[in-house]
């Protein structure tokens, strides 16, 4: 692949087919940055999975940089209070699925009871595209909705792995302090490190690598259970 004058400038600081610990990795990413704009900082975890096996689930990082998300939750009327209580931007049930139905995706992230699951399926072509479709396994199907409004308020994040088995999740800017970016790499790596199959060999893990949104990648030298 071709790269631009700046990113070559930037990836010629640094023996980047080396490996190197967490925080020197993040350093050196944010030494790397080129763009006139505050670049993500991104990490990339390559594991082994078995065939049709996924990893997929949700975080807390300890340290936030993104914005507060605007929480819809589907639910009936004796929860909208509860929603709306704990933070939630829009709570309701028939009013909000009809808006959706007619395009409106003022949005950042859906929760929904139970109860209201199967109304919200018929949602899939418009919530299903823009990766908002309220899942179980991510906790934004229940009927405790105070506390899932509470838990993504505060950052709650989900995480999953693509086809080919790499889950790539942002974890920072490049203009926050390296021990925070450092804290919440380490967070993700013990997260998905859980999610090694039980009985599974070493090396579920198989490769860590970040990078800013714009800049060259770093590999990380990381061994399951550190």
């Amino acid at each position: 692949m071709k790269h631009g004058k700046k990113y070559n400038a930037a990836a010629a600081k640094y023996d980047l087919s080396k490996k190197y610990d967490v925080a020197s990795a993040c350093k050196m990413v944010q030494d790397m940055k080129f763009a006139n704009f505050d670049e993500t900082v991104e990490a990339h975890i390559s594991v082994r999975l078995e065939k049709n096996a996924t990893v997929r689930d949700t975080l807390v990082f300890p340290n936030q940089f993104r914005g507060e998300k605007k929480v819809l939750v589907f639910c009936k009327e004796d929860k909208v209070k509860e929603a709306l209580d704990a933070g939630a931007a829009f709570a309701g049930s028939d009013e909000y699925i009809e808006k959706v139905k007619g395009g409106w995706l003022d949005f950042d992230v859906c929760v929904a009871t139970p109860d209201m699951m199967k109304d919200v399926g018929r949602l899939g072509m418009v919530l299903g595209r823009k990766g908002l479709m309220p899942n179980p396994k991510t906790g934004t199907v229940t009927p405790n909705v105070g506390e899932a409004v509470a838990e993504l308020k505060k950052g709650r994040t989900e995480y999953r792995a693509d086809k080919t088995g790499i889950v790539h999740i942002a974890v920072g800017k490049c203009s926050m302090d390296a021990d925070k970016i450092v804290a919440n790499i380490s967070t993700l790596l013990s997260e998905v490190s859980k999610k090694k199959p039980v009985g599974a060999a070493a090396g579920f893990i198989r490769s860590v690598s970040i990078s800013s949104s714009m800049g060259p990648g770093v590999w990380v030298d990381y061994k399951e259970g550190e």
